[in-house]
C-alpha cells in the first residue's frame, strides 16, 4: 500500500458488514488489512464508527434486500453524524441498475466500488475527503487485475482462505457471478505458494483454496499447470496440515485431480460438488454441461479413489420449467448419491441472467412444497451418513467456543463434519482427538481423549 496513506485513518474506527460467499469473506479480510494499515481500528459498534463499509452479494435476492434495509436505517446515523463515511462494495455494485438505485435513493452513501478494485480503497477515501462528493469507481473490464501486495486480516490465526483464481467462465443461466466478478483468471502459482508458505511460517494449520471453479485453474496461464499440480506443490509445504478447496464444477472434474486427492496426505477427504438438479432436461436449461449419469460416475470415481470421502452439494429447487418429473429425478439422485450435507436453495430470479427471461417460472407455493420434500429426503440421509462416526475417534481442528456454553468447543474433522465437545478455550487452533458418543443430522458430539 502507498506510504502516503499510512496513518490517514489514525484515531478513527471502522466497521465491516459482509454478505455472501467465502470469496466475499476473504475480500473483507483484505479490506480490513487495508484500513488498519491506514490507521483505522476495528469496532463492532456501528454507532461509534467513523467508516462503515458493506461488502455485498448479488447471488440471492434476500441478501440484496437486507443491504437496502440496512442502508436505509443508516440515514438517521448519517444525519446525526455527517462526518461518518459510508461505503458499499462487492457484487451488487457491479450492476449498473443497482448502482443507480443506491445513487438515487441512498444519497447518504459516500463511496461505491466493485470487486476488482479493493486495492484502491485508500485513494477512494482520500478522494471523498477532498471533494465531499459521492465517489463511484467500477472497473468495467472483466479481466481481473491482480494486486498481489494486499494482505489480509485473517479471522482465525490457524486457518485461512487463499485465492487461486478469480471470475468465472461457465455462465450457468441462473447465476450472476460471471457478470459481477468477471471472466476467469488464474493467479501465478508461485505467488500462491509464497502466500501459503508465509501462512505456514505464521502457524496456520489449514488453508482453503478459493475459486468459482478450481477445476479450471491454470487455463489462463501461459504454461501447462493444473489445479492438481498446485495441490501437489502445496502438499509439500511444511507446517500446513490440512488443505481444502472450493468450488468444483462437475463438467471438468479430472481424473488427475481425483488421483491427487487419493495421493496427497494433507488434502482433506471432503469434496463439494454442486449438482443443482438431477434432471438432464433442467441441467441443460441451466447450461451445466453434464448429465445426471456423468455426475453419478464422478461420485463413483471419488468414492473409489478416496475411501470415507464426504461429498456435499448445492441443489436448486424450482428452476424455471421444472416439472414434478424433473423434481423426482433430483430426489432419485439424492437417494443414490447419499450426500453428507447439502446447501439447498429455492430458485430466485436474478435480473441480468438468462433464466430471469424464461417464461415458465414455477409458482412459489410449488417451489416451497418441493423444497420441503427435498429436506425430508435429505435429512435422514445426513443422519445415516453420520452414524458411521458413532464411537469412532476423529481428529478435530478446534475452531471456536460455543455461543451458548463457554465450556463447549466446536471444530471440524478432515471430512468437514462439525463436532462439539467439552474443553477449554486454550485448545482453539489445535488438532485434537475426539471420541464421538452422539450423532445428529448436522453435528457430531463427543469427548476429548
Amino acid at each position: 500500500m502507498n506510504e502516503i496513506y499510512k496513518n490517514t485513518g489514525k484515531g478513527k474506527l471502522y466497521c465491516t458488514v459482509t454478505y455472501g460467499c467465502q470469496a466475499n469473506e476473504h475480500d473483507s479480510e483484505k479490506i480490513s488489512w487495508i484500513l488498519e494499515n491506514m490507521g483505522y481500528k476495528w469496532t463492532d459498534n456501528m454507532e461509534e464508527s467513523d467508516f462503515i463499509i458493506y461488502n455485498t452479494c448479488l447471488v440471492r435476492e434476500n441478501a440484496e434486500l437486507r443491504v437496502y434495509g440496512q442502508l436505509g436505517a443508516l440515514k438517521a446515523l448519517k444525519r446525526k453524524r455527517p462526518e461518518i463515511i459510508i461505503a458499499i462494495c462487492g457484487c451488487m455494485m457491479e450492476r449498473e441498475e443497482v448502482r443507480d438505485v443506491i445513487l438515487s435513493k441512498y444519497k447518504h452513501v459516500d463511496i461505491i466500488f466493485g470487486t476488482k478494485n479493493i486495492h484502491k480503497l485508500p485513494q477512494l477515501i482520500n478522494r471523498y475527503n477532498q471533494t465531499g462528493e459521492t465517489v463511484v469507481d467500477i472497473v468495467e473490464d472483466n479481466r481481473e487485475v491482480f494486486v498481489e501486495d494486499i494482505g489480509a486480516n485473517r479471522k482465525y490465526p490457524f486457518k485461512a482462505y487463499v485465492d487461486v483464481m478469480y471470475g468465472c467462465n461457465n455462465f450457468c443461466t441462473y447465476c450472476i457471478v460471471p457478470y459481477t466478478r468477471g471472466r476467469e483468471n488464474s493467479r501465478n502459482p508461485k505467488n500462491i505458494i509464497t502466500e501459503v508458505e508465509s501462512l505456514a511460517s505464521k502457524g496456520f494449520k489449514e488453508i482453503t483454496l478459493l475459486g468459482q471453479n478450481v477445476n479450471s485453474y491454470g487455463n489462463t496461464l501461459e504454461y501447462d499447470y493444473s489445479f492438481a499440480k498446485l495441490l501437489r506443490d502445496i502438499n509439500e509445504i511444511d507446517g500446513i496440515e490440512r488443505i481444502r478447496f472450493m468450488t468444483s464444477h462437475p463438467k471438468d472434474l479430472s481424473d488427475e485431480l481425483i488421483q491427487a486427492m487419493a495421493d496427497l496426505d494433507k488434502v482433506c477427504e471432503h469434496f463439494h460438488l454442486p449438482v443443482q438438479s438431477g434432471s438432464n432436461r433442467i441441467l441443460k436449461a441451466m447450461n451445466r454441461k453434464y448429465t445426471k449419469e456423468d455426475y453419478i460416475e464422478l461420485v463413483y470415481k471419488l468414492e473409489k479413489a478416496v475411501p470415507n470421502i464426504s461429498i456435499t452439494t448445492d441443489i436448486i429447487v424450482g428452476f424455471p420449467g421444472e416439472t414434478e418429473e424433473d423434481f423426482q429425478e433430483t430426489l432419485d439422485l439424492v437417494k443414490r448419491v447419499k450426500y453428507d450435507s447439502a446447501f439447498t436453495f429455492l430458485y430466485s430470479i436474478r435480473e441480468g441472467t438468462y433464466a430471469a427471461t424464461m417464461k415458465n417460472q414455477v409458482p412459489d407455493d410449488v417451489k416451497h412444497e418441493r423444497f420441503q420434500r427435498l429436506l425430508d429426503t435429505l435429512y435422514p440421509i445426513f443422519y445415516e451418513k453420520n452414524l458411521v462416526y458413532q464411537d469412532k475417534i476423529v481428529d478435530v481442528l478446534v475452531e471456536d467456543v460455543s455461543k451458548n456454553d463457554e465450556s463447549t468447543l466446536s471444530g471440524r474433522t478432515r471430512s468437514g463434519k462439525l463436532v462439539h465437545f467439552k474443553g477449554h478455550k486454550d485448545l482453539i487452533g489445535q488438532i485434537v482427538d475426539v471420541k464421538i458418543n452422539e450423532v445428529k443430522s448436522f453435528t457430531l458430539e463427543g469427548y476429548r481423549i
